[in-house]
């Protein structure tokens, strides 16, 4: 059987959501991805609360990130995002790639929420 791009996403999602879970003291940073944006939220799972999201739609974001490629759209999201959640006082965050593959977007996005203070 040949899964698709979309199904085997869906069952690497899976499979990684199994293993980790989002807690008040280490929420979870998860991320997706569409054709030209870019969206991550910082969830409790315990609670069932979304702690706060940023994409490249966000207000104080679409200026900086216009017409630019999508691996510096991707690390100005990570950027706000750490900083956005170093203010709330969240420094740990467990990081939920949803099935995508660790480079590229995926990637910058990680190392700049990095540079900007998340530890994950």
């Amino acid at each position: 059987m040949v899964l698709t791009k979309k199904l085997r996403r869906a069952k690497i999602k899976r499979r990684i959501r199994s293993k980790i879970s989002g807690s008040a003291e280490r929420p979870r940073l998860t991320v997706f991805k569409s054709q030209k944006h870019i969206y991550v939220q910082i969830i409790d799972d315990r609670k069932g609360v979304t702690l706060m999201a940023a994409s490249t739609k966000t207000a104080d974001l679409v200026k900086t990130v216009d017409g630019k490629p999508g691996v510096e759209k991707a690390a100005a999201v990570g950027k706000f995002i750490g900083d956005k959640a170093r203010e709330a006082g969240i420094e740990n965050v467990v990081f939920d790639r949803s099935g995508y593959k660790y480079h590229g977007k995926i990637k910058a996005l990680a190392d700049a929420a990095r540079e900007s203070g998340l530890k994950f």
